[in-house]
């Protein structure tokens, strides 16, 4: 009896082919590198979604050519980039390039929401922040520029519904992927209600939006097209995943409310997984969970290990050439830059706001490094951007509790960052917390995978999901004293910062 589970991860940078067994080892992989992007004019982030597609038939074709029997598998699972949108015809053709998450577009002068919504909102307050999430919304952009195309929409989808069609021939996305500016409803996990106000906000008729299937569930069969291209069996099942940030939390084994799952990625988060639905930041919903029922409490630093990627590329050609000569990885060389520099960085104190919130931290927030001194070094930038995003992660972890009412005992930690021992062992310092790493390094695929296991039969329910296919690989403890160096900065210095220099941004924001 088939076992094996299937998962495709489509990331910002690849996709990923992944084959585990029911106990959460990683069989097979195939990777297939896409560019994330094209730009047209600055800010616009856009990509052929036919760039999507043939990198996942590659993705499959890839485990072919290693020889897996397509008979081990038991079914397959999609988990994709989050808030990527395609707006596609009758027949399913996309009718302009995807609007990729990483887009900064914004829509100016759109309609407020009004009548009692836009009261409650004026009175909370909020009014601001619902008109920031109408200039995001790519709805909206799409309605107000290229009317044309949106008059020609038969389904306006997120990445993981296109890809789903393609799959299965059907219009449809797992409840679990919906992170994005959609009138969805994120309490009740469905569509908003008619009089709800989000159809204000981003005036999307129903009938554009595709059929929501709950986490777990089958979504659908793979189509007999989908089987010629990808060399999928036809009628295999394709069972409802998440988005990947989710998907990642479970991967990881975070299913209980006091693990928290740091991602280290392009954007850096801290989620927790609950039954309970609460917003930790107003009118900033949790997102769905890979596990149905779960809402995932998430924090969001955008510009996250983005920075760490500027720093290689401004200042790092020393030790990409180094390690180029060495035949080592440059990861190596780094975290050698890490350690030549005490913990607190000789007091160099950054923020991480490199790119604005809603709510957390602000729309006028800005970025900020203070404390610098003749000693100061490129290794202080560094290590001090590390420190930074760990603070920053740290607040959100506190904010978190505060809200939830529980209090986070251990850390998880995922993503391109996690694989660094120094920035690993910064995370559990700064926390005063255990960090440890996921078994596999693709936490996104496993946790799909672990969708698929559950909705095929292969394990009964998420608890024994987490128990038989998670665990961890290596754990890093913190150091008492280096803690303790870290909560005075922490307490006496980050959490200043912001409130002392916010009236400054925002000059800035108005200039």
């Amino acid at each position: 009896m088939p076992e094996n589970l299937l998962a495709i991860d489509n990331g910002t940078q690849s996709v990923r082919a992944l084959l585990f067994d029911p106990r959460g080892n990683l069989l097979h992989k195939s990777r297939v590198p896409i560019e994330p992007y094209y730009s047209t004019a600055p800010g616009l982030a856009e990509q052929d979604p036919e760039v999507f597609w043939r990198a996942v038939c590659e993705a499959c074709q890839g485990l072919w050519a290693q020889g897996v029997d397509k008979s081990s598998i038991a079914a397959v699972s999609l988990t994709t980039q989050r808030s990527t949108v395609i707006n596609v015809d009758r027949q399913g053709r996309p009718l302009r390039p995807a609007i990729v998450w990483l887009d900064q577009r914004r829509t100016e002068s759109v309609k407020p929401v009004g009548g009692l919504w836009g009261l409650a909102f004026r009175l909370a307050g909020a009014s601001e922040t619902v008109a920031y999430l109408q200039a995001e919304a790519e709805a909206n952009w799409i309605q107000k520029h290229q009317p044309e195309v949106w008059a020609a929409t038969h389904k306006y989808l997120l990445l993981s519904g296109y890809l789903t069609y393609r799959l299965t021939g059907r219009f449809a996305d797992s409840v679990g992927c919906q992170v994005g500016y959609l009138p969805f409803d994120y309490k009740k996990q469905d569509w908003e209600a008619p009089w709800g106000w989000k159809w204000q906000a981003v005036p999307v008729d129903k009938a554009l939006l595709p059929d929501l299937i709950p986490v777990a569930a089958q979504i659908g069969v793979i189509s007999p097209e989908a089987a010629t291209a990808t060399g999928l069996p036809a009628g295999l099942p394709l069972i409802a995943a998440a988005a990947d940030k989710a998907t990642e939390v479970l991967g990881a084994g975070c299913l209980e409310p006091h693990i928290g799952c740091l991602s280290y990625g392009s954007t850096a988060t801290i989620n927790t997984t609950h039954k309970k639905y609460i917003e930790v930041i107003p009118l900033i919903p949790p997102y769905p969970a890979a596990a149905p029922g779960y809402y995932s409490f998430e924090i969001q630093i955008y510009r996250g290990y983005w920075m760490v990627t500027w720093f290689k590329q401004e200042f790092g050609l020393r030790e990409q050439g180094l390690a180029e000569a060495r035949g080592v990885e440059p990861e190596a060389l780094f975290d050698d830059l890490v350690r030549s520099v005490p913990p607190g960085s000789d007091g160099l104190v950054l923020q991480p706001y490199w790119s604005p919130g809603l709510r957390f931290p602000g729309p006028e927030a800005r970025g900020a490094i203070i404390g610098f001194s003749d000693v100061t070094t490129r290794a202080h930038i560094y290590r001090a951007i590390l420190e930074g995003l760990a603070y920053a992660l740290r607040e959100g972890a506190e904010r978190t509790e505060r809200r939830s009412g529980t209090r986070i005992t251990e850390l998880r930690v995922a993503g391109g960052g996690s694989q660094s021992n120094a920035a690993m062992q910064l995370t559990a310092d700064v926390f005063g917390l255990p960090a440890s790493r996921p078994h596999v390094y693709e936490a996104s695929g496993l946790g799909a995978a672990m969708d698929a296991a559950v909705g095929a039969g292969v394990h009964p329910d998420f608890p024994t999901a987490v128990r038989q296919m998670t665990r961890v690989r290596d754990t890093f403890e913190p150091d008492a004293k280096t803690h303790e160096r870290y909560d005075e900065l922490y307490q006496g210095v980050y959490k200043q910062m912001y409130k002392h220099l916010q009236p400054l941004y925002r000059v800035m924001r108005r200039k």
